[in-house]
């Protein structure tokens, strides 16, 4: 079935009906605002965070005949600044009015995400107190015009002064000249404890680093880098004949895949109801996926980074921060771009330009055979449709890159770049690794949680863990060879939070609890993790009851519509126990049930030598695999592409991978 004949989901009917799932407009935005204006609840003193479609329920989408609307709602974070004071509300557009509104204790929950005037309300702030002004002038620094403070979400750590407050903890950076880089330029050991809420510096910490490294880090400058390479030449990709996908009104289709491409403020990219046509049907197998939450957690104990663990989407709002990419930059090949809508802290809609990059890779080989009794040759290319962004939070940037594969595997790949974030360093610190002169970095890891709502050809689905099992040698394994597999099916919440076991081969298959392949097997994907350490920090630590989802690589939850966030709604300052913990509190079954898998996976991160002054992309990530879930092959129809294109043929080849 060629892609031109594939069905497309619904986007915008003839009679102008938005798809339920479709991305809110700007003008969708400014309507948010009319309606709490109205409802008398936008002052001069309030902020928006978290501003989202609140996707209707699942068996209503998939029930929904594409013409009768259905309810487009928003949810939103509304921060009161004075006086201080939070809650979640939910407005319906289609019936223009605000349909809840839940008060929320910050003392409880904490706060909404990092707004983005408090970084100049910061600055303010540590340049007003003495006493950071007398630690600063301790370490040589007299012009403090040259500083840059740089507001970090202070977590939560005992302080009860801090409680029910908006707090920051400020690391200062010396930035000599305007066009220079100041990550390179730690004022060392000065911390301020901020108070944004009362405009107050609570304390000043300091330690015994009282240098600020002097050696550039400005990766762009002659001096640094030396001179430029001259020896390589140009990469061209190129499709004279076009690219092989459609995108139209968020829908996208390529080689049997189908998929909804959408986007917000918190987690960025999200991809919905992908599907898989076999056999001119479309077979659903993800109805949801998105990186949900990230976590950086430092592993260095001490005053300056024993207080540092970031959670990128809940206290950023990463889908904000998305870049607007560049084609031979971020980009290579026929690109196709996607504008994202996201909205300011004031409720006010701002369009990123390019923020998602659509295109298709060669991959190398799909699938190779040289057959001695038929004297034939067969090779055929493999090829991914990607679907990417990337975003910088501060010091690093984070590139995340679903790949499609014709073979119908599909991979998350999250690639890590930037700035190591760096501090003074004596040379005593077990935890630090030295990049120059007086300056570290220390040990951390980036850990994400990829929430992936399934619909293996279905709603009813179930988990099972597989592993190798050794068979011992006697009857039925006479000679000891013998590769035992053991299945333990995962029946409640409780049973599954598990851990990766590289060396059992550990991996989870999602299979249908209502279709079966031609050989009487349930129809399954096999989720394929990396293995890589979940979080490290020890279990009674500040981070460990912040981010419990870090703590195991894979969770399994019953579906609930406005469950979505592993680490809770509100992130900002919460003590804990919210996300995954409380949602799987009940430990409801999941065996042949609605499903939602949630996976953690990442780096832990040494800093090299090699990753100064700017660090070359590290990757991490997990796969999808159809495991039973085609009857065969299902790239057999894939053609040799090397005659018509002059790839193989006259004798040079240039398929080499």
């Amino acid at each position: 079935m060629s892609t031109m004949e594939l069905p497309v989901l619904p986007a915008d009917d003839s009679d102008g009906t938005t798809h339920p799932l479709a991305a809110l407009t700007p003008a969708e935005i400014d309507a948010t605002r009319e309606i709490l204006a109205e409802a008398g609840l936008v002052t001069a003193a309030t902020r928006f965070s978290y501003v989202m479609l609140r996707e209707p329920d699942k068996q209503d989408v998939l029930e929904w005949d594409g013409s009768t609307p259905l309810p487009r709602e928003v949810s939103l974070l509304v921060t009161e600044l004075e006086p201080l004071g939070l809650s979640s509300v939910v407005v319906d557009l289609t019936a223009g009015e605000v349909v809840s509104r839940t008060v929320l204790d910050p003392a409880e929950v904490g706060f909404g995400p990092c707004l983005d005037e408090d970084f100049e309300l910061v600055d303010q702030i540590v340049k007003s107190d003495e006493g950071w002004l007398a630690a600063v002038a301790k370490r040589g620094i007299t012009d403090v015009t040259k500083v840059r403070p740089v507001p970090l979400t202070a977590g939560v750590f005992g302080y009860p002064d801090e409680v029910g407050r908006r707090m920051y903890r400020v690391l200062s950076f010396y930035q000599p000249h305007p066009g220079e880089p100041p990550w390179a330029h730690p004022v060392g050991g000065v911390i301020a404890h901020v108070d944004v809420s009362g405009r107050r510096v609570l304390r000043v910490v300091e330690t015994h680093v009282e240098h600020v490294p002097e050696e550039s880090g400005d990766y762009l400058h002659e001096a640094v880098r030396g001179p430029q390479r001259t020896d390589l030449k140009p990469i061209s990709i190129t499709q004279p004949e076009g690219v092989s996908f459609e995108y139209r009104d968020g829908v996208l289709s390529w080689q049997n895949w189908q998929l909804r491409v959408g986007f917000n403020g918190r987690e960025g990219l999200t991809l919905h109801q992908v599907s898989y046509a076999d056999g001119g049907v479309q077979r659903p197998v993800l109805y949801r996926a998105s990186v949900a939450e990230m976590v950086v957690n430092y592993g260095d104990p001490g005053p300056t980074h024993g207080w540092q663990n970031y959670f990128d989407l809940g206290e950023y709002q990463f889908g904000r921060l998305a870049n607007s990419l560049e084609l031979g930059c971020d980009c290579l090949g026929e690109i196709t771009y996607v504008d994202a809508v996201v909205s300011d802290d004031h409720l006010r809609p701002h369009v990123i330009r390019n923020a998602i990059c659509i295109h298709e890779e060669d991959f190398g080989v799909l699938w190779k055979h040289n057959d001695i009794f038929t004297g034939t040759s067969q090779t055929r290319r493999q090829r991914r449709l990607v679907v990417s962004f990337f975003g910088t939070v501060g010091n690093y940037d984070y590139g995340f890159y679903w790949y499609f594969y014709l073979d119908g595997t599909i991979e998350l790949e999250a690639k890590a770049t930037g700035i190591p974030f760096p501090s003074g360093y004596d040379g005593q610190d077990p935890h630090f690794a030295e990049l120059a002169p007086g300056l570290g970095a220390p040990v951390h890891q980036h850990l994400f949680s990829a929430r992936l709502d399934m619909t293996v050809d279905g709603v009813r689905n179930h988990v099972d863990e597989l592993e190798v099992a050794p068979v011992p040698p006697g009857e039925g394994n006479p000679w000891g060879n013998a590769i035992g597999r053991k299945s333990t099916r995962l029946r409640t919440e409780h049973e599954a939070q598990r851990v990766a076991a590289n060396h059992l081969n550990r991996v989870w298959a999602i299979a249908s609890s209502e279709r079966t392949n031609r050989f009487g097997k349930p129809t399954s994907y096999v989720l394929h993790p990396e293995g890589q350490p979940a979080l490290l920090a020890d279990e009674h630590s500040s981070v460990a009851r912040r981010a419990t989802f870090a703590r195991k690589h894979l969770w399994v939850t019953r579906y609930d519509r406005d469950q979505l966030w592993p680490s809770g709604y509100t992130v900002n300052q919460n003590p804990g126990g919210d996300g995954l913990p409380a949602y799987a509190a009940e430990d409801r079954p999941i065996d042949g049930e609605d499903v939602v898998l949630w996976h953690t996976f990442g780096l832990t991160h040494y800093v090299r030598t090699e990753d100064w002054p700017i660090m070359p992309v590290d990757y991490t990530g997990f796969k999808l695999k159809p495991d039973g879930f085609f009857d065969r092959n299902p790239t057999l129809d894939v053609p040799d592409l090397s005659t018509a294109h002059g790839c193989c043929g006259g004798g040079e080849c240039g398929c080499h991978d």
